[in-house]
């Protein structure tokens, strides 16, 4: 038996910024670590192509580091991806997932949904709801919020010149 999350989040940017903001690597650099006090390791890479994949090794020190390997399924951009997902934790843990997230326009923005499946026990499934994706989710917003926000700043200086 296997136990499945499904979470969303209206994000303020189109759905060609949010998918771009989710699997570029360069963008992901920033807003993995946007909202910590003390930034970590955090390494990307990201080859996007259906059966091309993106790894992520993250955490606060060499001897606590976190990796995750997404495999592509399925590329819609801007609409849907889908992933096969095999993370593994410091302490040798391993786990195997499906990840699916689609990105709606809805309201002047994006309605990111993400439907993972293949969790081993409810406890694991309620941490990813509660932190991990929770935590995506907030650093993904901080960082388009933050890009718009600068955006603005310079057409103003421009007018401004």
């Amino acid at each position: 038996m296997s136990f499945d999350m499904r979470m969303t989040r209206q994000l303020p940017a189109t759905p060609e910024e949010v998918f771009d903001a989710y699997t570029d690597a360069e963008k992901q650099k920033i807003w993995f670590s946007i909202l910590d006090e003390e930034p970590g390791i955090v390494e990307i890479e990201v080859d996007l192509r259906v059966g091309g994949t993106q790894t992520a090794v993250w955490g606060p020190s060499p001897d606590a580091l976190f990796r995750e390997t997404q495999t592509f399924v399925e590329i819609d951009r801007p609409h849907r991806l889908v992933t096969d997902s095999t993370g593994s934790s410091p302490d040798g843990m391993t786990m195997q997932t499906r990840i699916e997230i689609t990105f709606e326009a809805r309201d002047g923005g994006t309605l990111m949904t993400v439907v993972q499946s293949g969790f081993p026990v409810p406890e694991v499934r309620d941490f990813f709801v509660g932190e991990v994706w929770a935590g995506a989710f907030d650093r993904i917003e901080a960082f388009l919020t933050r890009r718009t926000r600068d955006a603005q700043r310079t057409d103003a200086l421009r007018t401004d010149a």
